[in-house]
């Protein structure tokens, strides 16, 4: 055997070591998230929004009511939020294009208001959809990416109806459908008007669906003022507003959503929709704070 080559010898063998056992994918809790009424302060709801697409969260469902069925139902088309962020600043800057839009869904005349017929600034809730919603919502609730429910209130019942299935922008035009400047809709043997009138804030819609609930509140605060007699639009939408965070307020008394976001959009009426980037400068630190409350949630 001394006289065989070494490379001839049979190599000694060794044991192979058992291959590691894969390291099992991490499980989260499941999100939904909740996105309230209230107008131009909505536009918070988008840096919400950011920040779980940056933590790499997907909601599992989305429930919104007036101004946050419009955010809601482009979100879970499949729009990031990084995109309706720029999509909305974009439009938002160009106040040609905003008024030629709302011109465009307009159903009152300024000869209506001097001969007591009517509201010269109405518009209709299906053109006023229609003209702002991007081409990447579609048709039916089914087509969407992620499941949502839009709120708006039965006019003659005075309750509640909630849409999740069919067509969507009748059910955002009914949702967005703010007394006194958009028109109520037909919906069937229905009439509806703004969701933010019966729940302004649907975090219990959600309680079934996810793990972890999130609702964001734009409801509270005055815009600024403190005294003095406000213009008559403004006392409209005060008024409502008031009542949508007494409603709120009602309903986290009955059982609170696990994380409850409150941007800082107290200073902004329902309308200041120009004053686009001053919202969301406003509202920034927002984003800060999600990501610490779900990390904190996540571990």
């Amino acid at each position: 055997m001394d006289d065989v080559p070494h490379h001839v010898h049979e190599r000694r063998r060794y044991p192979r070591p058992p291959a590691p056992a894969p390291t099992p994918p991490r499980s989260y809790p499941s999100v939904a998230i909740a996105l309230g009424s209230g107008g131009a302060r909505g536009l918070a709801h988008i840096l919400v929004l950011e920040a779980l697409d940056e933590l790499g969260v997907r909601p599992t469902a989305i429930a919104g009511a007036s101004i946050g069925s419009l955010v809601g139902a482009v979100y879970a088309a499949g729009m990031p939020a990084r995109d309706l962020h720029a999509m909305v600043l974009s439009l938002l800057h160009n106040r040609g294009e905003v008024m030629k839009r709302l011109f465009a869904a307009r159903v009152g005349r300024i000869a209506d208001l001097f001969g007591g017929l009517g509201n010269p600034v109405l518009l209709d809730a299906e053109l006023f959809v229609e003209g702002f919603l991007p081409d990447i919502v579609p048709a039916t609730f089914e087509e969407l990416a992620i499941p949502l429910q839009v709120v708006a209130t039965d006019y003659w019942d005075r309750g509640e109806a909630v849409f999740d299935s069919g067509a969507i922008r009748p059910a955002l035009a009914a949702s967005v459908a703010i007394p006194g400047l958009i028109r109520p809709v037909p919906h069937g043997e229905r009439v509806l008007v703004d969701g933010g009138a019966v729940n302004p804030l649907p975090f219990d819609l959600l309680r079934a669906k996810a793990d972890i609930v999130i609702a964001v509140d734009i409801t509270g605060g005055h815009a600024g003022e403190t005294g003095g007699v406000p213009m008559p639009f403004d006392v409209m939408f005060g008024t409502l507003q008031i009542m949508a965070s007494s409603i709120v307020g009602e309903k986290l008394k009955a059982g609170a959503p696990d994380i409850l976001i409150r941007p800082n959009v107290d200073a902004f009426r329902v309308l200041d929709f120009f004053r686009a980037t001053a919202i969301l400068k406003a509202s920034a630190p927002v984003k800060d704070e999600v990501k610490r409350r779900m990390e904190a949630v996540l571990g």
